[in-house]
């Protein structure tokens, strides 16, 4: 799940997932491509941001899907994560061990990296909060691989008030704001197809919310969850597309990294021009909203039997890849089912109300009886 090390006096302690530079240390990105990795020669900025502040101490880095191309957080040569309340299910990707190292207690907080879903989805799957900042609100400077236009780096944590710390820490300037009254929000609701069972759980959520919740649709949402596919295996691909026949490569991985270079600049910019769309879709709801709301997964994460095909998996990130796509700030709070299983509420906002996002969601989680409001 962790490997461990200290850096930094901080009282609060934070684990980095290993796709993120830490001076010293090889960045393996858990997989055998990288078994040889020298150390790295600097820290990621967010590192260094966390270990500034004071408030942050660093203990281990956590374990990773390999490349940060799987949704599961199976990896049979880094090792799997075991998900702490539900351990025949998967712990989700790709920020697998930073997610069940939460979920577990061993830290206040990790560092995770999310390009579909990658934070949010294992949140979601351990039951605690994940948060995927607006696009370029944190630094990727030092994170692998170097480019993305969709990747960002966000934190997972079991407290609200832990998010916001981090992000306090890790973005020049950041400062949280006052969370508003139950009167003052006003939530529109999408409604993508989900299981029975997760469309039980999220209306029974919404259902003992004191905030009124509007309908509203967005024309491109489906349309953004295949385009966000094309953008990430085209980036991909131009990042590892170099190792895609090493021996030590898993397959599933090899075949997603292959099928992301069969996209040519064409498709890749029609898929860019869908996210546009979307995002001015967005952006439209919202100025009559201060957030939407939907369900984080569309099923309840699958047993660790049910995952070994990893095409079933993909549509895991249905809802939560096109907000990737469309740079918003989005985040998810746990609920579970009537089973006692796993899922979600996700809330996106505005772009660049990153701190109004977590004021609000502080105000949903208190609701939602995840919290205590503060007064």
């Amino acid at each position: 799940m962790i490997c461990s090390f200290e850096l930094g006096e901080g009282a609060l302690t934070a684990s980095v997932k290993d796709c993120i530079d830490i001076a010293g240390l090889p960045t393996r990105q858990g997989s055998a491509v990288f078994a040889e990795a020298g150390p790295a020669l600097a820290n990621a900025a967010v590192v260094d941001a966390l270990l500034a502040s004071g408030r942050w101490r660093i203990v281990g880095k956590a374990a990773m899907h390999e490349l940060a191309f799987g949704v599961t957080g199976i990896n049979p040569w880094g090792g799997t994560p075991v998900n702490p309340q539900w351990p025949d299910r998967i712990v989700g990707g790709s920020s697998s061990g930073s997610a069940a190292g939460v979920a577990a207690g061993v830290v206040d907080m990790s560092v995770g990296s999310d390009t579909g879903g990658s934070v949010r989805l294992p949140a979601a799957c351990c039951g605690v909060i994940g948060f995927k900042p607006g696009y370029g609100v944190v630094s990727r400077q030092g994170v692998n691989p170097a480019y993305s236009s969709i990747d960002c780096v966000g934190p997972i944590a079991r407290d609200l008030a832990v998010i916001e710390a981090a992000m306090t820490a890790m973005v020049e300037g950041f400062a949280p704001v006052a969370a508003p009254k139950d009167s003052d929000i006003r939530l529109v609701r999408l409604s993508p197809e989900v299981s029975e069972e997760v469309g039980q759980a999220f209306d029974l959520a919404l259902s003992g919310l004191a905030t009124p919740v509007l309908d509203a649709q967005l024309p491109s949402f489906d349309a953004a969850f295949d385009a966000s596919l094309v953008v990430m295996g085209a980036e991909n691909w131009a990042a590892l597309g170099a190792y895609a026949d090493h021996p030590g490569m898993g397959e599933d991985v090899r075949a997603r990294l292959k099928a992301g270079g069969r996209h040519d600049a064409d498709a890749v910019a029609a898929a860019k021009a869908v996210g546009a769309q979307l995002a001015r879709e967005i952006d439209a709801v919202l100025e009559q909203a201060d957030a939407l709301i939907l369900p984080t997964l569309p099923i309840v994460p699958p047993s660790l039997v049910e995952a070994q095909d990893a095409r079933a998996v993909v549509p895991l990130t249905r809802l939560v890849r096109p907000f990737n796509l469309s740079g918003h700030p989005a985040i998810t709070l746990p609920i579970r089912t009537a089973q006692g299983l796993p899922v979600g509420v996700q809330l996106v906002g505005r772009r660049g109300g990153d701190a109004a996002l977590l004021a609000l969601a502080t105000t949903i989680a208190a609701q939602l009886g995840l919290q205590e409001k503060e007064a």
